[in-house]
């Protein structure tokens, strides 16, 4: 480490003289620290600071960078009438950009002064009115579903007349909802958040003076998170800096999982053909996990063909090695991990725990378990289990079932399902505890309610909240009663433990964190334990139909495994994730908690879908 507190690698990029620059950035190697010492060195040099845009994915980040550059008294991004702000760089999101883009450009916009930014409900209920001016069902044609082809149509600068052709009604429908939809912002002075960016690409490339205007105007360009850009913010970028070429980002691909967005990593990987003078800097040195955790999440990740080779290192001790745990199902594989936190707990009070799974339906049995042994968590990012809407909503059907005089579940069913799904459930429901098993009152819940067509037609993850009342019925089948399981579900929805003990204060000043991987990118903690790593979940069933699908389900992987600074558990029952195999055997210690196992079962034994 120099003087500088860079590394070699580090102070090449961050010193590197001009023109396009590419950080390679592995997990835990500073990628931060050196964007922002690039953006100090800028200033030092004597690029006059307004003539810098620094650009991140979220506000968190923008906030990280300007603390590091100007400390944190200093560090407020002010708005201003005038953009760019004299004297001060630009440091923020795509979208706040966007909007700064916008306020100057108003009139070819078609805007005036003091618009509205619309949100995703507001869009939706932009939506919904528009089809039923329309006369269309919602059956016929889902909300979620229209405004996340409208999404995709911005984010991807695709153009809706295109569909003038088709010879598909549906896309006649959606060309004309999407025409009412922009006419509907446009009467109201809004635009929508994908807008933000959309229309100022579109500005620049419809009037070469205005995108002129700007490349004048902004000499450096930085990007964060290079990996996770789609093609708005992709054109966004490439048209800013064409003039200039001074642009300079910085990634790891290895790290992009967020396809189901509309980044393309692709972007990443092909920045040298856009930008042929390129220098490519990778920064290969982690700082954040040992030995043996580097080792074995590199070892998973050089699996991935398309990819930029990097060779991950660290000066830090070997450390523990990682550790596999077989269970025989979700329950005895919770229970194992809240016994080994509570270990690790009398160990050090002070350590930063994180559980992390592929889906939020992983977290019922993990939630139980720490419940049950009375330590605090905490559900990063998301609801606990048994707040989630869905949940909420087949628990009251059964209720309804056991109790018909259950007016509160009554009051629920109606306002949740409306006339229709709630007649249907008010009828049948009452009373049929003494009839059914559970999994058989919720298929019956299901069924009479049509709730799958519900989610299909109110929310954009249907799937997801399917999988939560999936794993609700697999945890409801292993009751003798729904008397006997409606009561535990009551004593984990409370915010106690079921023995009544209040949680302890000292303790629960540093609960245990919940989240999916997806969420845990960019976060880091003591001890990670991965949950659930199983064929079918981790690679997702969902995600197994290509090798493309299948890489990105390794980045996944990957990801979850770097978020551990010192101790490294990884979990599963049923049929091991082809990717265990990747680990390298002298990095791991096998656990099984029932003792039935002393190995991972032989792969070539293994039926894995390719």
């Amino acid at each position: 480490m120099s003087t500088t507190g860079l590394n070699k690698e580090q102070e090449k990029a961050v010193h590197h003289p001009g023109g396009p620059l590419l950080m390679a950035a592995g997990a835990g190697s500073g990628k931060t620290k050196a964007l922002t010492s690039r953006l100090r060195e800028f200033i030092k040099r004597g690029t006059p600071a307004h003539e810098i845009i620094a650009i991140t994915f979220t506000n968190k980040a923008a906030k990280e960078m300007r603390e590091r550059v100007f400390g944190k008294e200093q560090s407020q991004q002010r708005w201003s009438p005038n953009f760019p702000v004299r004297g001060e760089p630009f440091i923020g999101t795509f979208h706040s950009l966007g909007a700064r883009i916008l306020k100057q450009e108003l009139k070819i916009a078609g805007h005036k002064p003091g618009f509205s930014i619309f949100d995703a409900d507001d869009s939706l209920s932009v939506i919904k009115q528009i089809i039923k001016d329309m006369n269309l069902s919602k059956e016929q044609v889902k909300p979620p579903a229209i405004a996340g082809r409208i999404s995709d149509f911005k984010s991807e600068l695709k153009d809706p007349s295109e569909l003038l052709d088709s010879s598909d009604r549906r896309d006649l429908i959606f060309l004309e909802i999407f025409n009412r939809y922009e006419r509907t912002l446009l009467k109201n002075n809004a635009f929508d958040f994908d807008d933000l960016i959309e229309k100022p690409v579109r500005i620049f490339l419809q009037h070469p003076e205005i995108l002129e205007k700007y490349q004048n105007t902004f000499s450096q360009i930085l990007v964060d998170e290079y990996q996770d850009i789609n093609t708005a913010q992709y054109q966004l970028v490439r048209l800013l800096a064409q003039k200039h070429n001074n642009v300079s980002v910085v990634g790891d691909d290895a790290q992009a999982i967020y396809s189901f967005r509309g980044a393309d990593f692709r972007n990443f990987l092909n920045f040298q053909r856009d930008w042929p003078s390129a220098t490519i800097v990778k920064l290969e040195q982690n700082y954040r996990s040992t030995k043996n955790i580097i080792t074995a999440a590199s070892a998973v990740i050089k699996n991935n063909k398309l990819q930029t080779p990097k060779e991950l290192w660290t000066d830090n001790p070997a450390g523990d090695m990682v550790r596999l745990i077989a269970a025989e199902d979700p329950d005895t594989e919770s229970i194992w991990l809240a016994n080994e936190i509570r270990t690790l707990r009398a160990r050090n009070k002070e350590a930063s725990i994180a559980i992390i799974y592929r889906t939020n339906a992983q977290s019922r049995s993990v939630e139980q378990a720490l419940i049950s042994e009375n330590i605090p968590y905490k559900i990063f990012g998301g609801l606990k289990f048994y707040d989630r809407k869905e949940v909420k909503d087949v628990l009251a059907g059964l209720r309804l079932a056991l109790n018909p005089d259950d007016s509160m579940s009554v009051e629920r069913l109606e306002k949740s399902l409306g006339k229709r799904g709630s007649r249907g459930v008010l009828e049948t429901m009452p009373g049929r505890a003494a009839e059914l098993k559970t999994p058989q009152l919720i298929e019956l819940f299901l069924l009479k309610s049509g709730y799958e067509e519900l989610l299909e037609a109110k929310f954009n993850n249907p799937q997801e909240r399917l999988e939560n009342i999936a794993e609700l019925t697999a945890f409801a089948g292993s009751f003798q009663t729904l008397e006997e399981f409606l009561e535990r579900a009551a004593l984990l929805e409370s915010s106690e433990a079921p023995s009544g003990k209040i949680v302890d204060q000292e303790t629960n000043k540093n609960p245990v964190q919940l989240m999916t991987i997806h969420i845990a990118k960019g976060l880091e903690f003591d001890y990670v334990f991965v949950v659930g790593v199983n064929e079918g979940t981790l690679p997702h069933e969902r995600s197994l139909k290509t090798d493309v699908e299948v890489e990105e389900e390794r980045r996944l992987m990957y990801v979850a495994m770097t978020r551990a600074r010192t101790g490294l558990y990884i979990l599963f029952h049923a049929f091991p994730s082809r990717f265990l195999y990747e680990i390298p055997s002298e990095l791991c210690e096998f656990i099984s908690p029932t003792g039935r196992m002393d190995s991972l079962p032989n792969e070539d034994e293994m039926w894995l879908e390719n």
